[in-house]
């Protein structure tokens, strides 16, 4: 093998830049941005020649330099966040941006987003408005509540509440409901930051009406219960619903805060789900605050979802914190169109992608799956492919016990290795995220949607992505 003669064999820098593919980059691009392209795809050629034994692979990655150009440049302009296909099942997927906003919905925010909008503008009297103007009042009046707003997330509701209605005194909560929500931030962590002093009572797995009445003082300010909506302890156990508490803080003057975490309007056991607690259940049931996010179950964009009676409510419209935390003009207009869905639960489950995936009978994923592997099949793909039964899941710490009947297309790939498939696929120019079973990659159709199943088939196909080599694995 003459290394020599290989290096050589490397196009000239002069002669690329006259190529009619490399001058059509610069034309698309910029000659500064091409030329960079080129002196780290040449450089990688050469490295790669230097520590190849096989004469027949260092040619054809001499011959893909072109294309090797190209993807860089092309990765050079591509926005680092981008979409992805999610094929893992889990459909509130924390790590994959939680919950999709429907392409309508994302058409009439991208009208009010590309240009001025009255976000904080009341077009009736011509003055200065209020950014939650635009939906309290459907969160009243789907929820029952006096009173609305919204901050980034609900992290971010419970400091502000406790921040503005316990700041500087008690707040009783159970110690089973001591949860952590995920990348370590954890309700006592929450609780110092916003200035209140958490009280503990009871057990981990029991707590009594009594545990609350004995541990109200002077200093209690608030009592605070918090939905496991991210977990479940079975078994021996006991806790004290809201309504329950509210003949405590009623007596004491005192407000009962309910933090529900995932927060869901619908009754999802209609569709064959466990119960969970509606946000209309707690109102209801007497609690003065409420706090739910709005990317998980409500299947909107992220929020921290405020409502209860207007005189806390308005406590928390002046407390400092709440500019620092408040909603942008993006979350403003998306919380309203998915709030509007609501007026209507048949509108919901039809329009908003999150409670689509959830309801969704499995007659049509099955079929869906049945679409899809016969797009893989006619492809002539080197793999063997079948549908198969699989569990989804809610995800997004939500219903953590829940698994869903689903259907999902088996792919076992019959040139690589499942783990180099699946790989592969992370490096799609629109990846397609899969889980791995038993040496098979699934497609878990439940989370995909349908106008990516084209999509997918056209890049394993165009990509030689089940082939020894292909441009994917070259890179």
């Amino acid at each position: 093998m003459d290394k020599n003669m290989l290096y050589r064999s490397i196009p000239k820098v002069d002669v690329l830049l006259e190529s009619k593919a490399v001058r059509g980059m610069i034309e698309l691009y910029s000659r500064d941005t091409v030329m960079e392209a080129i002196r780290i795809e040449t450089d990688k050629l050469r490295a790669f020649i230097g520590q190849c034994d096989d004469e027949e692979a260092a040619r054809a990655q001499t011959e893909m330099l072109t294309a090797h150009i190209e993807m860089t440049v092309a990765a050079m302009h591509r926005p680092n966040m981008r979409m992805v296909v999610n094929g893992t099942g889990t459909i509130l997927h924390t790590n994959l941006g939680r919950a999709p906003i429907s392409g309508e919905h994302m058409k009439k925010v991208a009208a009010i987003a590309t240009g001025y909008s009255n976000l904080e503008y009341n077009l009736e009297e011509g003055r200065r408005g209020e950014r939650y103007s635009h939906f309290e009042k459907l969160l009243c009046k789907i929820t029952g509540a006096e009173a609305a707003m919204a901050v980034n997330n609900n992290a971010a509701a419970v400091m502000l509440i406790l921040s503005s209605l316990a700041k500087g005194g008690e707040v009783i909560v159970s110690r089973g409901e001591l949860v952590e929500i995920g990348g370590k931030f954890r309700i006592p962590d929450v609780m110092e930051q916003s200035g209140a002093t958490l009280v503990e009572v009871g057990t981990t797995n029991k707590t009594h009406y009594d545990d609350y009445e004995n541990a109200v003082t002077e200093e209690t300010k608030a009592l605070l219960k918090v939905h496991t909506s991210n977990y479940r302890i079975v078994g021996f156990t006991d806790t004290v619903a809201v309504d329950e508490l509210v003949p405590i803080a009623k007596k004491h003057d005192i407000p009962v805060i309910e933090d529900l975490g995932s927060g869901v309007l619908i009754d999802l056991s209609k569709y064959g789900l466990t119960y969970e607690p509606t946000v209309q259940d707690s109102i209801q049931k007497g609690a003065d605050v409420v706090c739910f996010s709005g990317d998980k179950l409500l299947g909107g964009p992220q929020a921290g979802i405020i409502i209860g009676r207007k005189k806390y409510i308005d406590k928390m419209k002046k407390n400092q914190l709440t500019r620092a935390l408040r909603i942008d003009k993006f979350t403003a207009a998306t919380l309203e169109l998915v709030l509007q869905e609501y007026l209507s639960e048949e509108k919901a489950v039809e329009h908003i992608p999150v409670l689509r995936m959830i309801t969704k009978p499995l007659e049509e994923v099955t079929e869906e799956a049945r679409e899809l592997a016969g797009l893989l099949e006619a492809a002539g793909l080197p793999a063997q492919i079948r549908t198969e039964p699989c569990e989804s899941q809610i995800g997004g710490g939500s219903l953590p016990l829940e698994r869903i009947p689903s259907m999902a297309v088996a792919i076992r790939p019959e040139k690589i290795s499942v783990p180099e498939f699946e790989e592969r696929l992370r490096h799609l120019p629109v990846p397609v995220i899969p889980r791995t079973v038993n040496d098979t990659v699934l497609l878990d159709v439940r989370t995909l949607l349908k106008r990516e199943f084209k999509l997918i088939a056209e890049q394993i196909k165009e990509l030689d992505v089940l082939e020894e080599t292909s441009l994917i694995a070259s890179r």
